[in-house]
């Protein structure tokens, strides 16, 4: 059997669990802050700061942003491998992606424990 080391999962079945999962995870994220919004009546910064400071958010927001980038990967991958035929080209955007999610991961530990 033949693996890709471009693809997220070990196989097609394990990627597809993976975007469901992710999608679960993100789904319930967004749905949670929907809620905290229209639920606090008064939305200032404090309560905003609060909820954020709060360790099982931080954890909860890290475990989000880390499924939005195994989702956006195995999106990317699958879209690249279908449309860009050119391997070098898809090489090169690949490798620009991966760059731009580490920036976006470390952008986000950095956020997120800053407060």
């Amino acid at each position: 059997m033949v693996t890709n080391a471009a693809s997220f999962g070990r196989s097609g079945v394990h990627d597809f669990i993976l975007i469901r999962a992710s999608a679960v995870i993100l789904a319930s994220y967004a749905i949670f802050l929907v809620a905290f919004i229209a639920l606090s009546s008064p939305l200032t910064f404090e309560v905003w700061r609060g909820l954020f400071a709060s360790l099982p958010m931080k954890m909860y927001t890290l475990v989000a942003l880390v499924a939005l980038l195994i989702h956006a990967w195995i999106g990317v991958w699958q879209v690249l491998t279908d449309y860009v035929k050119n391997i070098a080209l898809r090489g090169v955007l690949q490798f620009a992606f991966v760059v731009v999610a580490l920036s976006y991961l470390a952008a986000g530990l950095i956020i997120v424990w800053g407060v």
